[in-house]
């Protein structure tokens, strides 16, 4: 069974409750309807019901009807909503009158009935941006404890089987953060190690703080700042099995890090990379996708205290139904 089709099995084993506020966008529609045809979880529509209804009919969609469709310009819980909103941002001038409006946006809308506990996950994008998705889940659900710094992991199934775990490997930050300090990369490490677990099913994860100097080979603040992040990553999951700062080759091949970096535990052995910065980790996953004819599958959101992901505009179908299941996998494991 490939990685994907254990990320899916997963998810039907313990289905969760995802919220999808775009439900009115056709792929979105269609996605829905996959999931829920297949018992992946279960899908809260935010959208007109008539008009859901609607589009169902008209794309032949047959199982819409098992999905709970909330509409947000009338909801019986848009008073409880809208009061919970205005105390949670009353420091930042939040008025009634304002959190009455923003609880009929659909993307606010989902994260106040995670926040209530009604939903344990929630998807969006195909229509909005990341800033637009983002926004309302720091606001509301806020970031998970201990973390302030909110990131992107991309899982990569490759065809070297020698390298990460039988060629899977888990890589971040790869979306949010351009220029972490070293606190912040230590958070970006402890929250990708965790991702590896809850969505890739990676039991050990095998952390390497990737860089240009392996152990000290090269001199720079940069390092020095990768040497930081991971003395620090350590303070906060003491369990974490992590080394850095490592070059690529280091940390992936055997031969390299027995030479490199003589009695690291991680080197030529690990499975999950994290990128000095994002430049780094956005061209170095694109790079591997395309040069490696690799799959790129993400990026998921990390650091939220409940799972909030985020689509690209330009997202099919099957991305949809995908995000959904490792949503559902990032929700099990954040009830832990």
């Amino acid at each position: 069974m490939d990685l994907v089709q254990q990320i899916i099995e997963r998810a039907k084993s313990n289905k969760q409750r995802i919220v999808l506020p775009e439900a009115t966008e056709e792929r979105t529609l269609r996605a829905a309807d996959r999931v829920l045809a297949e018992g992946i979880a279960d899908l809260i529509l935010i959208g007109n019901p008539d008009e859901i209804h609607r589009l169902a009919a008209e794309w032949g969609l047959d199982n819409i009807d098992k999905a709970t469709i909330i509409d947000p310009e009338n909801n019986p819980k848009s008073e409880e909503y809208a009061e919970l909103l205005a105390e949670l941002r009353k420091k930042k001038g939040m008025t009634i009158e304002k959190a009455r409006e923003l609880v009929k946006n659909p993307l606010y809308l989902g994260c106040m009935i995670i926040k209530t506990e009604g939903a344990d996950g929630q998807i969006s994008g195909a229509l909005s941006t990341t800033g637009d998705t983002l926004r309302p889940a720091l606001q509301i659900i806020k970031c998970a404890p201990g973390i302030s710094c909110v990131s992107g992991a991309m899982l990569l199934i490759t065809k070297q089987p020698q390298y990460g775990e039988n060629g899977v490997l888990v890589v971040g930050d790869v979306a949010v953060t351009p220029m972490p300090d070293a606190g912040q990369l230590a958070q970006i490490a402890v929250c990708t190690a965790q991702t590896a677990k809850s969505v890739a099913g990676l039991e050990d994860p095998r952390v390497a703080m990737l860089s240009f100097s392996t152990k000290g080979s090269a001199s720079h603040e940069v390092v020095d700042k990768v040497v930081e992040a991971t003395r620090l990553a350590k303070e906060l999951a003491p369990e974490l099995k992590i080394d850095g700062e490592l070059q690529a080759d280091a940390a992936l091949v055997p031969a390299v890090g027995e030479k490199k970096a003589p009695g690291s535990d991680i080197a030529g052995h690990a499975n999950v990379l994290v990128f000095p910065n994002l430049e780094v980790g956005n061209i170095g996953y694109k790079l591997v996708q395309r040069l490696g004819d690799a799959v790129a599958i993400g990026p998921i959101l990390q650091g939220i205290a409940r799972p909030v992901n985020d689509l690209s505009r330009g997202c099919s179908v099957e991305d949809i139904y995908y995000l959904v299941a490792i949503t559902a996998c990032q929700a099990m494991d954040a009830k832990k």
